[in-house]
């Protein structure tokens, strides 16, 4: 028999017993092997306990010998919460990077290894610590005006009861009512927003400006309480933008109309 076909033979039990074509190789001498897989499934070797030490934390990780310090980073990462781009990893003194491996870097059992958060990591979640905890006292300064605004509004549906009612309402009225809103908008102007918080307070800037314009009609009919739409006087307040949260929160005083009559008379002769 050929040294080919005492290969074939050596080959022929492993396809009978279901093995993948290919599974065995033959080594210099003429040895034939179980082949080895190219696709490694992950680190090797015996377990080693590490202590990672984070602050005043300590964190107890158990990793393959063989593992690199970028695989332990992953293992940490579901200790501390800190994604592995985030952490700094430091043996005996020195960062380690995430291709060495822990058994070439000297790693034994019960080593202790040193996390640090990496720094621009540390001061984007400080910023955004910052402007959520900014955003959050933003909302709180709305929440407040909002309910002054709700009184407010409930005050002025009352009141368009009343001159709808045919009731002839006190001109104080009118102007107090006016006055306590443009206090609202004047501290609603005072706080500085971003995000929801802006949202939420142009929305009540905007209620309060729908508020004032319904007084200055509700003054207009209370003052001419018998005239018809065509004739009664029309009172609208121009307003300026809130995007930035400044600008004249004064309401311009209402135009005074001036009244032309023409007296067209015939002649009689």
């Amino acid at each position: 028999m050929s040294g080919s076909d005492s290969i074939d033979a050596a080959a022929a039990p492993g396809k009978e017993n279901g093995s993948s074509e290919g599974s065995a190789e033959l080594r210099p001498g003429g040895m034939l092997v179980q082949k080895r897989s190219d696709a490694v499934p992950g680190p090797s070797g015996p377990l080693v306990k590490i202590k990672v030490i984070r602050d005043t934390y300590h964190h107890e990780v158990s990793v393959p010998s063989q593992s690199t310090f970028g695989e332990l980073k992953k293992v940490l990462a579901q200790e501390t919460g800190l994604e592995p781009q985030e952490q700094r990893l430091l043996f005996r003194g020195k960062e380690k990077g995430d291709d060495e491996f822990l058994h070439m870097a000297g790693i034994k059992d019960m080593s202790k290894v040193v996390l640090l958060e990496d720094h621009a990591s540390r001061q984007r979640k400080l910023e955004e610590m910052k402007r959520n905890q900014e955003m959050q006292r933003a909302c709180e300064a709305v929440a407040i005006v909002r309910a002054e605004v709700d009184k407010l509004a409930g005050k002025v549906s009352a009141l368009e009861a009343s001159v709808h009612a045919g009731t002839k309402a006190a001109d104080k009225e009118f102007v107090v009512l006016t006055e306590l809103l443009m206090v609202q908008l004047l501290r609603l102007d005072s706080i500085e927003a971003e995000g929801e918080a802006k949202v939420q307070r142009k929305f009540e800037v905007r209620r309060i400006q729908n508020l004032v314009e319904t007084i200055d009609l509700l003054k207009a009919r209370n003052s001419n309480p018998f005239g018809n739409s065509s004739n009664a006087v029309s009172v609208t307040t121009q307003w300026e933008t809130f995007e930035s949260g400044s600008g004249s929160l004064n309401a311009p005083h209402p135009k005074a109309s001036s009244t032309t009559t023409t007296n067209d008379w015939e002649q009689f002769e």
